[in-house]
C-alpha cells in the first residue's frame, strides 16, 4: 500500500520569544520536520540564538525555511529604500494581503513595487539564509542529524504565491544565484475536504475562498517546481488555517494523504503550535491578527495536534 510523505511543519518561529518557546519544545520532542523562520521581528535575533544553544538538546534539526514577511516587522532593507512597503512615518513593514495582490494587477505601481519588493526580498533571504547556515552549522558541529543542504523559503500569509512577489522572488533567486531546495506551493485538495459532508459547517468560508485562489495562483510553482527538480507537494493547512485539530485530521487522512501519494507529492502539514502572549504584542505585530490568532487558546490546539501527528506516518493508505 502508497504511504503519504509527510512533511509536520511549524509556522512563525522568531514571531515572539514565547512563540519559538512553544515551537522549541515540539522541536525537542522530535515532532516537527520543518519550520520557518522570521528575521525581521525585533526579537529574530534571540530567538535564534535560543535556537543555536538549544540545538544540543534536539533529537535532529528540522529543516528551516525563511519566512518571507511583507505584513509585519521591521523593513530590512530600511523603510527609506521601500517606502510602498513601510507603515507611513515608521520603519515598520505594513502591506496586507490584499493590497499586494491589488498591486500585481495595477500598471501605475506595479514596477516600483516589484522594485522595492526585490530589495526587501534580497535583505530578508541574506538574513535568514546566513542565520539557518548557523544552526546548520551548531548541529554539525554537534553531530546533531540533519538533512538540510540548500535555501529553503516560504512566506507570511503565503504572499509568495501573489503574482508580483512571485516574480520579484524568482528573479532574486536567479540574480543571487542561491541553490534552492523548496518552495512552499500553497496549493491544497479541497475535494477532500467537500467529502466528509458532516464536517462542511466547521470550516470558515474565507479559508475555502483562501484556498481556492491559491490553487488558481499554484500552477507557476508547480511549473518551478518541475524545472528546477524540487519536489512536489499539497499543503494541508488553508481550509482549516486557525484549527488544524488532530480529530478533524484523522477523519479527512486517507483522502487527502490518498491523492499526495497518488500523485507522488509531499503532503506538508502547515500548521502554528507557538501562542504569543498578551504582553509581546508591539506595534510590529498586526493588532487584528494577534487578537484573531497569535493570542489564540486554538493555537494550544494545533501544538497538541504536532505532539500527536506523527502517529499518521504508520497509515498505509
Amino acid at each position: 500500500m502508497k504511504m503519504a510523505e509527510l512533511d509536520i511543519h511549524s509556522d512563525d518561529y522568531a514571531l515572539t520569544v514565547h512563540t519559538s518557546q512553544d515551537i522549541l519544545e515540539c522541536m525537542q520532542k522530535g515532532k516537527l520536520d520543518s519550520i520557518s523562520v522570521l528575521v525581521n521581528m525585533t526579537c529574530s535575533g534571540e530567538c535564534i540564538d535560543m535556537l543555536v544553544d538549544a540545538v544540543p538538546t534536539l533529537p535532529f534539526l528540522p529543516k528551516m525555511s525563511v519566512h518571507l514577511d511583507f505584513v509585519e516587522g521591521k523593513c530590512l532593507a530600511g523603510s527609506g529604500e521601500v517606502p510602498l512597503l513601510a507603515r507611513k512615518g515608521s520603519d515598520l513593514i505594513g502591506l496586507s494581503w490584499g493590497k499586494l495582490f491589488f498591486l500585481s494587477f495595477y500598471p501605475g505601481k506595479r514596477k516600483a513595487v516589484k522594485k522595492q519588493l526585490k530589495k526587501e526580498i534580497r535583505a530578508q533571504l541574506a538574513a535568514g539564509w546566513k542565520e539557518i547556515q548557523r544552526c546548520m552549522r551548531a548541529a554539525e558541529a554537534c553531530h546533531i542529524p540533519c538533512e538540510q543542504k540548500n535555501l529553503r523559503i516560504d512566506a507570511h500569509q503565503h504572499a509568495h504565491m501573489i503574482p508580483v512577489v512571485w516574480e520579484a522572488l524568482t528573479e532574486v533567486i536567479e540574480e543571487e544565484h542561491y541553490e534552492v531546495e523548496y518552495i512552499r506551493n500553497s496549493k491544497e485538495i479541497l475535494g477532500a475536504f467537500l467529502s466528509e459532508g458532516t464536517l462542511l459547517k466547521t470550516y470558515r468560508p474565507v479559508n475555502v475562498v483562501k484556498n481556492r485562489l491559491l490553487y488558481l495562483l499554484s500552477r507557476k510553482v508547480d511549473r518551478y517546481a518541475r524545472e528546477h527538480s524540487m519536489k512536489p507537494m499539497y499543503l494541508w493547512g488553508l481550509v482549516m488555517s486557525g484549527y488544524m485539530d488532530y480529530d478533524r485530521i484523522v477523519r479527512l487522512y486517507p483522502a487527502v494523504a490518498g491523492k499526495a501519494a497518488e500523485e507522488h507529492r509531499i503532503l506538508e502539514f502547515c500548521i502554528h503550535p507557538g501562542r504569543m502572549l498578551a504582553e509581546e504584542v508591539t506595534p510590529e505585530v498586526d493588532r487584528q491578527a494577534a487578537d484573531d490568532f497569535y493570542l489564540c487558546s486554538d493555537r494550544q490546539v494545533e501544538k497538541d495536534t504536532v505532539m500527536r501527528l506523527s502517529s499518521l506516518r504508520t497509515k498505509s493508505l
